[in-house]
């Protein structure tokens, strides 16, 4: 693992601390991180859970009720807020969720405090899926990525030595690869919600037609009903609540 060195800005010392879980390598690096994530959870909680401030801030504002937040077309965080426990992990498995060990945390009410405490529970479960692949990779080490450079990149140090490597990754990043024709929709779960691209192919190496369904979209799109009735002040929350990226929803 990479270790930070001694500079003009921090002293030996400094550096001895930054450098006390780089000794091994980046599968200790993460697994060290998992071990104490779950302690930086608990003073998240310890801050805000059951804080006054921030109870009269979030509970009560923005309910969404299951039937609606379905018609809106609502995924992720936002539709588990309202009680509705779906997850693309677990309706349709890709790569190796059905062999992982989580749960779907669900909401009550459907307001932004739900969805705070869903978004807080999701963080743990996340750190529960890591630590499974962790384990798993210490038991099964060896390549994570595919051999043949027609469609994965090489690495940096062979293609910097090897002129077929170079070749290789010249011809993937300037041509791509050719995909038969036809089209295809995937999903994943986003920690906003569901993402997913549509594609169409014509069988050239780019595609013929690509949408992207981003997530926060139709979350947006439900401001309006989601505010009425507050103060303006409560917009933040509402906003916030959607973890809204306005790149992604920008049209």
């Amino acid at each position: 693992m990479p270790q930070y060195r001694v500079n003009k800005v921090k002293n030996a010392k400094a550096i001895e601390a930054l450098n006390e879980n780089r000794q091994g390598s980046l599968l200790d690096f993460i697994d060290d991180f998992v071990a104490k994530f779950p302690g930086l959870v608990d003073e998240y909680e310890t801050l805000l859970t059951d804080n006054r401030i921030w109870k009269q801030r979030t509970v009560g504002i923005g309910v969404v009720s299951p039937e609606r937040a379905l018609n809106l077309g609502f995924t992720g965080p936002m539709l588990r807020g309202s009680g509705f426990a779906w997850d693309l992990r677990k309706q349709q498995p890709y790569d190796v969720y059905d062999q992982m060990d989580f749960d779907i945390p669900v909401g009550k009410t459907g307001d932004c405090y739900d969805r705070y405490l869903v978004r807080i529970e999701e963080m743990r479960q996340s750190n529960r899926i890591i630590k499974q692949c962790i384990d798993w990779l210490r038991v099964n080490p060896g390549p994570v990525i595919t051999s043949n450079h027609k469609v994965a990149a090489p690495d940096r140090e062979s293609m910097k030595s090897n002129m077929e490597e170079l070749i290789h990754h010249f011809k993937l990043f300037t041509e791509g690869f050719h995909v038969p024709e036809g089209e295809a929709y995937a999903a994943v779960e986003h920690p906003k919600g569901e993402f997913g691209i549509y594609i169409v192919s014509d069988g050239a190496n780019k595609p013929y037609r690509l949408k992207i369904r981003p997530p926060g979209f139709p979350h947006l799109a439900a401001m309006d009903e989601m505010s009425r009735g507050h103060m303006i002040a409560d917009a933040v929350a509402v906003i916030g609540t959607m973890d809204i990226v306005f790149g992604e929803i920008d049209r």
